[in-house]
């Protein structure tokens, strides 16, 4: 019984074998046989075409009045009233505070009468002067009579002098009361209320008025770049727009542009040794206030234009193990070539090449995963995203941005 058991098991690994067999043979045999031509890989490319592209480069930056004023007091006294409305708009020669002027009026009414004083005793000492000067001749009065005579003349007048800057002196800082705006703007809080001591020149400013249209935008940018910048524009890589190189374009703090252009003012002269920067001041009209002091913007500064710039889409650009860039493009033949980039920058969703590429060659933007150098490829057209949902969709209304 035991025998009969295991031959059982022997004839089932014997007829498992030879299953095995036979089907190992079916597939050798399958293998061998021809399937066709392999079918060419599919990519599509772009052709590379120069074209007019304006350089721009975007660097941050914040937002400062055009003019400043901070109010202060010229003369000591009691606040007795203010004029203005906080956070409102100002006129220059606008009133703002009222100091009490009555003891500044005192002062001038009694220079003045002094003034009066004086003038009334001129005639008189002008008069014996005289007589003096005449009998002198005759000698008829002594020398030092006339001498005396003479000075007293001479300080009658330098009292009218005195009298005469004493009441221009307490006209000044009676008009001194009369606190208003330098400039116009927008003025700020207010640090006195009616009825608060102030005193001449205090270190503490009343209030602050600051002029909002235009404004000043101050960005910086790097030495590095500047000298970059110069270099192409000696190698003729780029070319100055005198048109159109001024205008300065403004991102706001949440991305969005802002309305109005504005125009490079100057570029400063001297290098922060700190950061290895230097500041632009752009002008910027700001007639419904968009932009306040301090605020965080960006700028968009024209460079120059490069007149036969070479832009491929980025996704045509690979790079090595080594992260240099490089191109896959299809040659005459239809063979792939790899050829080794020069970025210069990012525009947008494309590379601007610096080197690399010449006018009418073929780079491939999609499939080349597909694809190695050497190997024969079929070229379709390449289009892009947007053109593609635009023609899948041809009845969508377009939407603002894009």
């Amino acid at each position: 019984m035991y025998i009969c058991k295991d031959a059982f098991n022997l004839l089932t690994w014997i007829a498992v074998w030879l299953a095995l067999v036979i089907l190992a043979e079916g597939c050798s045999s399958g293998a061998g046989q021809p399937t066709g031509p392999v079918p060419v890989p599919e990519v599509a490319a772009v052709t590379v075409q120069p074209q007019r592209v304006e350089l721009t480069t975007e660097l941050p930056g914040r937002t400062s009045p055009f003019l400043v004023a901070e109010i202060r007091p010229q003369v000591n006294g009691i606040i007795k009233k203010r004029e203005f409305r906080e956070g409102s708009d100002v006129k220059a020669g606008q009133l703002l505070y009222q100091i009490d002027p009555a003891p500044f009026q005192v002062a001038l009414d009694s220079a003045g009468a002094s003034l009066s004083k004086a003038r009334a005793n001129l005639p008189s000492v002008q008069l014996k002067a005289e007589r003096c000067r005449e009998l002198l001749n005759d000698k008829a009065v002594s020398k030092q009579d006339y001498d005396d005579a003479a000075a007293a003349l001479a300080q009658a007048k330098a009292d009218i002098e005195y009298w005469q800057s004493a009441v221009a002196a307490a006209r000044i800082n009676l008009g001194y009361t009369r606190v208003t705006a330098p400039i116009s703007g927008r003025i700020g809080k207010s640090s006195v209320t009616d009825g608060a001591l102030v005193t001449a020149y205090q270190p503490t400013s009343l209030a602050t008025i600051q002029q909002l249209d235009p404004i000043y935008v101050d960005v910086t940018q790097s030495s590095a770049e500047l000298l970059r910048l110069r270099r192409s524009l000696e190698a003729g890589r780029l070319s100055n727009d005198g048109k159109n190189g001024r205008k300065v374009r403004i991102l706001l703090e949440d991305g969005t542009p802002y309305t109005l252009e504005g125009a490079l003012q100057f570029r400063d002269v001297t290098v922060d040794q700190a950061t290895g920067s230097f500041t632009l001041r752009i002008v910027v009209p700001n007639p419904q206030h968009v932009l306040l002091p301090g605020m965080y913007v960006r700028a968009l500064l024209q460079e120059g234009v490069a007149e036969q710039a070479i832009l491929i889409p980025q996704q045509g650009v690979n790079r090595n193990p080594k992260g240099e860039p490089f191109a896959l493009v299809v040659d005459e033949k239809g063979l792939v070539q790899q050829k080794p980039l020069s970025l210069s920058r990012a525009l947008g969703d494309q590379w601007l090449v610096s080197a690399g590429l010449s006018p009418g060659e073929r780079v491939i933007v999609e499939g080349s995963l597909n694809v190695r150098p050497g190997a024969a490829v079929k070229v379709v057209p390449w289009e892009r995203p947007q053109d593609r949902s635009k023609a899948a969709n041809p009845n969508r209304p377009a939407v603002a941005g894009n």
